[in-house]
């Protein structure tokens, strides 16, 4: 389950959901359905259910931001990467207290305290869950992680046996009885993504094993966090690769790339952009910034054509509001040929359904433009496009829009 990039862009684009095509109702993408947030900053015994659009709302402190600080740690803990890459540059010296560990957690015998947390997918193997618990002080490792199928069938499980080793055991449920595994497995990430490397998947209980691994590790990594800086979008960028980043500051590169590769993508969003900014609207495009001969020639900018004797309306003189609007709607109308993230290319893109991250999605935006991006999330869900976790101040636009919108999963942290 590599991510390796495919030779150019043009057939990643051409996504057949992106065009409303419906990828046919017997095919179920892995998803992440609830996260379960035993021990983590300030939240303890929280399930939070996740829908295909799904908007947290909540007063200040209640932990909005905590449980996406959750999904997109669990994310990033499934790309691979190390305990130290997704948590350790939150901890400001070597020994002090991790801002993760509940303020409350007193620690053992040994002086270790930890924090832990997981979460429900679905998908073709069945409903699953799956939890891992870390030791953040003194220093971080992981403890444990649990693979189960409903009903408390665990089908893997990894437990620091000796604190001396760094590193892990691990063993798997076969024909009813737990096996080790004989090499061990590091305690500075998650074994999970691991394992494809150390089972041959040559007997059934292998392929059923390696199935369910590969839908969490699926949907963990199907994730894209996005918060739009409007203050970096206003900058011309270098024309590359034409692939969004989280902060979308290359949004000019972008769009150069989706009205040159899919005319059909290019257009909906088009229509979108119409509905979301103020005056006419007839075409969203890139154009270059720069003169011949500079070192940055290279360089494009977004442009608004208005129509008519109109001139253009370079990006970086809208609002912010329109600013975020435009690049949200781009973000939910495209997918992971043209996103910055970890993509499993070699499952079907049928298979896999991006979940967007959106904390505070309506910083900015007025209820028209909410509402737009609420009812685009909407649509693309309903085609397996995308899902979108989002959250939103109490009594805010989007958790107004959520509240009157059907099909989406509203959660008030303030009841």
């Amino acid at each position: 389950m590599g991510a390796s990039q495919p030779a150019g862009g043009a057939a990643t684009l051409e996504d057949p959901r992106a065009t409303g095509e419906d990828p046919g109702q017997d095919v179920r993408a892995p998803a992440v359905s609830a996260l379960h947030l035993s021990a983590f900053r300030s939240l303890r015994a929280r399930t939070v259910p996740l829908g295909p659009v799904t908007v947290i709302t909540g007063p200040s402190g209640s932990g909005k931001s905590t449980i996406m600080e959750a999904y997109e740690a669990l994310a990033r803990l499934g790309q691979g990467n190390a305990l130290g890459e997704v948590f350790g540059e939150r901890t400001a010296r070597p020994g002090s207290p991790s801002p993760y560990v509940p303020q409350g957690a007193r620690p053992d015998r040994q002086g270790r305290r930890g924090f832990r947390l997981g979460c429900a997918v679905t998908g073709p193997a069945g409903p699953l869950r799956f939890d891992v618990a870390v030791q953040a002080e003194p220093e971080l490792r992981v403890v444990g992680e649990r693979l189960s199928r409903d009903p408390g069938e665990t089908l893997l499980a990894t437990a620091l046996r000796d604190p001396a080793r760094r590193s892990v055991t691990a063993t798997r449920h076969v024909a009813g009885a737990d096996r080790a595994l004989r090499m061990p497995f590091p305690d500075d990430r998650l074994a999970l993504p691991l394992l494809p490397l150390r089972v041959a998947g040559t007997t059934t209980e292998d392929r059923a094993l390696l199935e369910a691994v590969e839908q969490v590790v699926v949907a963990l990594r199907s994730v894209f966090a996005c918060d739009p800086v409007p203050a970096r979008m206003r900058e011309p960028v270098a024309a590359q690769d034409g692939r969004l980043g989280g902060d979308c500051a290359n949004l000019a590169d972008v769009l150069r790339r989706t009205r040159a590769e899919c005319a059909t993508r290019h257009a909906a969003l088009l229509a979108v952009v119409r509905e979301g900014c103020a005056g006419p609207v007839t075409e969203l495009r890139a154009e270059a910034a720069g003169s011949a001969g500079m070192a940055g020639s290279n360089l494009v900018r977004g442009v608004l054509e208005r129509g008519g004797t109109l001139p253009v309306t370079p990006l970086e003189w809208l609002g912010e509001g329109e600013l975020r609007f435009t690049a949200l709607a781009l973000v939910l109308l495209t997918g992971p040929g043209v996103l910055s993230v970890d993509t499993v290319y070699e499952v079907p893109a049928a298979r896999q359904a991006l979940t967007v991250l959106a904390d505070g999605m309506d910083r900015g935006l007025d209820g028209r433009q909410t509402t737009e991006l609420l009812a685009l999330a909407g649509r693309m869900a309903r085609r397996g496009h995308v899902r979108l976790l989002a959250t939103a101040p109490a009594g805010g636009a989007l958790a107004r829009a959520a509240a009157q919108t059907e099909g989406v999963t509203l959660i008030d942290l303030g009841r």
